[in-house]
């Protein structure tokens, strides 16, 4: 046990020391939130009258948006690994290959974590009204957002051969959920098409769970929040186990016949 754990500690530690060397991404990093959420939420509100505080309601949806899809788009690196013969190297140590797995997801989820880091401090710069009591309410479930990405990610990319391949057909995954997830505006009223497909997004729950615990006694909790907040829990382990469980079976299978 104490062995798999330094092994998930190792492994993350690297994928977080490759961020810290990579200024480009890190510029990326504080540049999205700022377009994202200054941008678009402050034209947003300054155009549609919701009935509560649209600018607060991009802003959440960035937060489970952001830290979906970058722990999910950040396990390209496993292809990245296989494409350098590294994964070949970790996978045929003597620790579990869920545990490598893991330290993967937990590398790219600190990832995802520092990139909070900007959207909070725009959302302060842009006027967004939140509390420290809410940010550490959320603290828990950013992590599990995070995780819940990582497992996402994983089962996308696990059958694919290159990383180029993994970079075309990434945003075809994710950029139809924006719209899908309502990050950017209410989704309780979709045609049954658009419904459908809503429900079965996985950043659907990602960005309801973070806006369920930050509108939580809130007066405009059922304009903006989907599900409870124990329903977007489930949901999400539902997800979870079976994106992760079958993710690491193809991925495995997939190093084996190399």
């Amino acid at each position: 046990m104490h062995r798999e754990v330094n092994a998930v500690l190792t492994i993350a530690h690297r994928d977080f020391i490759k961020l810290l060397r990579d200024r480009a991404r890190i510029m990326a990093t504080f540049i999205f939130p700022f377009l994202f959420i200054g941008v678009l939420g402050g034209s947003l509100s300054a155009n549609l009258d919701t009935g509560f505080n649209l600018l607060t309601f991009v802003f959440t949806g960035i937060i489970g948006q952001t830290l979906f899809q970058s722990t999910a788009s950040g396990l390209i690196s496993l292809i990245e690994d296989r494409e350098n013969d590294f994964s070949q190297e970790i996978f045929v140590s003597p620790i579990s290959r869920y545990t490598i797995i893991i330290g993967k997801i937990v590398g790219e989820s600190l990832v995802a974590l520092t990139q909070l880091i900007g959207i909070i401090i725009f959302g302060l710069i842009v006027g967004v009204p939140f509390t420290l009591l809410q940010l550490i309410k959320l603290s828990p479930f950013f992590l599990i957002v995070c995780l819940f990405g990582g497992a996402f990610g994983v089962f996308v990319l696990s059958n694919l051969k290159s990383q180029r391949t993994a970079n075309q057909i990434f945003p075809f995954v994710i950029f139809p959920q924006f719209f899908l997830a309502g990050i950017f505006n209410p989704i309780t009223n979709l045609p049954p098409i658009l419904l459908i497909a809503s429900r079965i997004a996985p950043m659907t729950y990602a960005i309801d769970l973070v806006r369920s615990v930050f509108y939580s006694g809130s007066e405009v909790y059922s304009k903006v929040v989907l599900f409870s907040v124990p329903l977007n829990l489930l949901v999400i382990t539902g997800y979870s186990i079976l994106f992760i469980t079958i993710g690491t079976f193809l991925f495995i299978r997939n190093e084996r016949n190399r």
